[in-house]
């Protein structure tokens, strides 16, 4: 027996899938499965995440519903992957609090805060909310730089330092090859699967959605999503750097690298939010956990809500709405980051870390 209900279904389902075996060139889940007899609890919330729920073993597999042996793998770990993010957060008392209200808790979050920023300029000085600033320091004019890094500086290292607790805990649940370890190879390797979004592929056909016909949409949706979040941490890196390191302040000119950076990431974050979100709206019912669609609608409104406030605040910068517009952006991304630990956004930091293990397990393998 296992620590829930949806482990003990991944275990009878594993242990059909062992016996079986059609399914061992779609994924890297099968592989790593075939490498057990057994089935820990850390084996199954590993086999959970290293899934990237394409769906093709669905299609495939012979005992699949209405097969009285019920195998629906996608599901099962889709399940199994929700729970083990509440299982590892850290700290537990939050565990689980964003599974079926995170779009609300998210929005309430990102307007809560918008209010605070406009409320904090509305003391300081009312004229400041819908006047028209110009030049370098014109953002600071709704609230100073300082109070502004310490703000979001703060909110960012919670996140980092929650992400770092629940990522050690499923790591060390998952355990560790005999004879293995985190080298160099295992992680270059992991960096290539993540980014290339290697097993979202249906083993080379595509993955499925609302029929039998296999597409490369939500890979695409992903990777815009994936390197437009990339692309805006660039450049708020380099505008950082600018800022402390050159004494230039923000905004910067339309030609300049944190502008440039920050409008490709902008497009990717409201492009593919809006494509994910259409593709889980068509996509078959049978491969969806419907208890953690708020979890998931929350972060992709999050990401399409950041995205969308700053390519706006970047249009009407030199405008009276430049004040409430970067309210409502900051909110956005505070919201983003107190919810990084508990939403759908580790789902990227589990798989990275469980493709890690995998890569480790096929280097050590005899």
């Amino acid at each position: 027996m296992h620590g829930t209900q949806i482990l003990d279904e991944a275990d009878r389902l594993m242990t059909v899938c062992n016996s079986c075996r059609y399914c061992e060139g779609l994924c890297a889940v099968f592989p790593a499965m075939e490498m057990r007899r057994a089935f820990s609890d850390g084996d199954l919330n590993y086999l959970a995440n290293l899934c990237h729920s394409c769906g093709a073993c669905y299609v495939d597999c012979q005992f699949s519903p209405p097969h009285e042996f019920d195998v629906n793998v996608p599901k099962t770990l889709a399940v199994a992957r929700a729970e083990s993010y509440a299982a590892y957060a850290w700290p537990r008392a939050l565990s689980g609090a964003f599974a079926r209200n995170g779009l609300v808790i998210s929005i309430v979050a990102a307007l809560s805060m918008a209010a605070f920023i406009f409320g904090f300029a509305a003391l300081n000085d009312r004229s400041v909310l819908f006047g028209v600033h110009t030049g370098p320091g014109a953002f600071y004019k709704l609230m100073p730089h300082n109070a502004m890094a310490a703000l979001f500086s703060a909110a960012l290292l919670y996140a980092i330092l929650a992400l770092v607790m629940s990522v050690r805990a499923f790591w060390r649940d998952i355990g560790t090859p005999i004879g293995g370890r985190a080298d160099g190879g295992s992680i270059f390797q992991a960096i290539r699967d993540a980014g290339e979004l290697r097993y979202l592929h249906g083993g080379g056909v595509g993955c499925y959605n609302e029929d039998d016909k296999p597409t490369d949409r939500r890979k695409l949706y992903h990777h815009l999503t994936f390197y437009g979040f990339l692309l805006c941490f660039a450049a708020t890196s380099v505008a950082t750097l600018y800022h402390y390191l050159l004494g230039r302040e923000a905004p910067y000119p339309w030609w300049d690298l944190p502008v440039v950076l920050g409008a490709l990431g902008g497009i990717g974050l409201i492009v593919g939010p809006i494509g994910l979100y259409v593709a889980k709206l068509r996509r078959a019912p049978e491969l969806l956990d419907e208890n953690s669609y708020g979890m998931d609608v929350g972060f992709i409104a999050m990401l399409f809500l950041t995205g969308l406030t700053g390519m706006l605040l970047l249009l009407l910068r030199e405008a009276a709405a430049m004040g409430p517009l970067l309210a409502l952006h900051l909110g956005a991304v505070f919201a983003l980051f107190i919810t990084m630990p508990y939403g759908k956004f580790v789902h990227g930091i589990y798989r990275f870390a469980a493709l890690v293990r995998y890569a480790q397990e096929r280097r050590t393998a005899p």
